[in-house]
């Protein structure tokens, strides 16, 4: 599933690029748009992220594409492989950034429970 971000003045660091924080944000916020689309009535929580590692300046203006798949589904969990793409400035379809994320599905007492698919 794909996502989209515009990186607006109030998302840089006093760099002029985007805040790592910022984009941080945006992989966990898309990725669990998707993993709460795919598993409804779920109450999916974040668990981890992969290796963080900022490679490439994001510029402001540049438009994002949060490209996020599935790589795992197991009892509890789910993980989602996220590319992140420039697509207005960045000349490349190569990946700006590149990560994991895991969630876990977790019942009243926050405690891991099995996922429910429909």
């Amino acid at each position: 599933m794909e996502h989209r971000k515009l990186v607006l003045p109030e998302f840089l660091n006093d760099q002029g690029y985007l805040f790592g924080g910022n984009l941080l944000k945006w992989v966990d916020e898309s990725a669990y748009i998707t993993a709460s689309l795919e598993f409804p009535g779920n109450r999916l929580v974040t668990v981890s992220l992969s290796e963080v590692n900022f490679k490439n300046p994001i510029h402001p203006g540049e438009l994002l594409c949060f490209d996020v798949q599935r790589v795992r589904k197991g009892t509890t969990s789910v993980t989602y492989s996220i590319d992140v793409i420039g697509e207005k400035l960045a000349g490349t379809r190569s990946p700006l950034f590149v990560t994991k994320i895991t969630f876990v599905n977790v019942a009243d007492d926050g405690q891991p429970t099995p996922i429910k698919t429909s």
